[in-house]
């Protein structure tokens, strides 16, 4: 503890915050630093967003937030830092023992908030969420398990469109080059497309000789094609006025001869790579688009033309499914992601996680939190 307490010590040195230093034998006090009412820098123009200076005063929540949860996804953030947030990364790790109050003086004294905005000043966006299925599967084909998941196929260019989901479906050509690439087979189309949707999920698979193992399939690229929203397709048919998830599974059930005509109305299909999933794995997410393990309730998913991969964010939300103020890191993208004030909540995986996800869609602001 000896480091730490140097670190913030140091930072609070000189404050004109801090308190008196506590009398002989007694423990010594954690300063808060305030906003201390002097300049603010400029403003920052970034791709697509504007990041317009702040105090901390007007973060919603600053002081209530439980940071230590917050911090092991800045941990992980630390693995693979962008090059502003490097120099921050060993007083980083050193803070995940420290005390809420230490890790708020130092965020205090060693970050500034910037409220994000598009470029033309608008400092509202939209939250949704996103999160890890989980489903049961069959390493090879039989009854009830007829939905393959498939492999990057041989000869797939990242930059060139190839098969929609129908021609997949129906080509020759498309069904010969995908031959052999299946890792896994689900027993539901439905939740193949979640996979597509999520981009990752967790699987219980039952191997050839009846073992039951947890793996996770991660992302490991697209056939190229846009992705198209089946709950916009259902409401601009009429079919629904519930387009979240569940009001889309009860779509399906009373429409099962329909499945097939509302799949290819998403011709994106993403592939996957199998991964093993031991019991430390399994404890956080899959990896996101910086390369670190995604941490729920903790990581978002952004645009990063507007904010770059491993920033500490402030979140607000506030809307009929949750109220949110805090401490988030930016470490996932989506195609879906885009524009400077807009944000994927991860939410963790399973059947709590998802409901969540899939009716989580309400107003958002954000503050990036920059090295000063």
């Amino acid at each position: 503890m000896g480091a730490l307490a140097a670190i913030v010590g140091t930072l609070l040195a000189g404050c004109a915050s801090a308190p008196p230093p506590a009398p002989s034998g007694a423990p010594a006090p954690v300063a808060v630093l305030s906003d201390d009412g002097g300049p603010l820098p400029p403003v920052i123009e970034r791709g697509k967003s504007r990041w317009v200076p702040a105090r901390w005063s007007e973060l919603p929540g600053f002081d209530d937030d439980a940071l230590h949860e917050a911090w092991n996804a800045w941990v992980r953030s630390c693995e693979r830092p962008g090059a502003a947030l490097a120099a921050l990364c060993p007083e980083v790790r050193q803070l995940a023992i420290g005390s809420a109050e230490e890790q708020r003086a130092w965020m205090r004294a060693r970050l500034q908030p910037y409220r994000v905005e598009t470029p033309d000043g608008r400092a509202e966006g939209l939250l949704t969420s996103y999160y890890e299925p989980v489903f049961e599967a069959s390493r090879l084909p039989r009854e009830g398990f007829r939905v393959p998941l498939y492999a990057p196929p041989a000869g797939l260019v990242p930059s060139r469109p190839w098969y929609t989901r129908e021609q997949m479906d129906v080509l020759p050509e498309a069904r010969a080059a995908l031959r052999g690439r299946e890792l896994l087979w689900l027993a539901d189309p439905v939740d193949a497309l979640m996979l597509h949707i999520q981009g990752s999920g967790r699987l219980r698979v039952t191997e050839p000789d009846g073992r039951v193992r947890l793996v996770r399939l991660a992302f490991a690229g697209t056939n190229g094609q846009p992705y198209q929203s089946v709950g916009r397709w259902l409401l601009d048919r009429g079919e629904l006025r519930d387009a979240s998830w569940p009001g889309i599974k009860a779509w399906v059930a009373r429409n099962p001869q329909r499945v097939q005509e509302m799949l290819w109305a998403n011709p994106r299909v993403v592939f996957f790579r199998e991964e093993p999933l031991d019991d430390f794995d399994a404890a956080f997410g899959p990896r996101g688009a910086q390369g670190v393990a995604l941490t729920p309730g903790r990581s978002i998913a952004v645009d990063p033309q507007s904010i770059p991969y491993g920033t500490p964010v402030w979140l607000a939300s506030s809307g009929p499914q949750t109220q949110l103020a805090r401490l988030v890191l930016a470490q996932d993208t989506g195609s879906a992601i885009v524009g400077a004030v807009r944000a994927d909540y991860f939410a963790g995986w399973g059947a709590e996680a998802g409901e969540l996800a899939g009716r989580l869609k309400q107003p958002l602001r954000l503050w990036v939190l920059w090295p000063k």
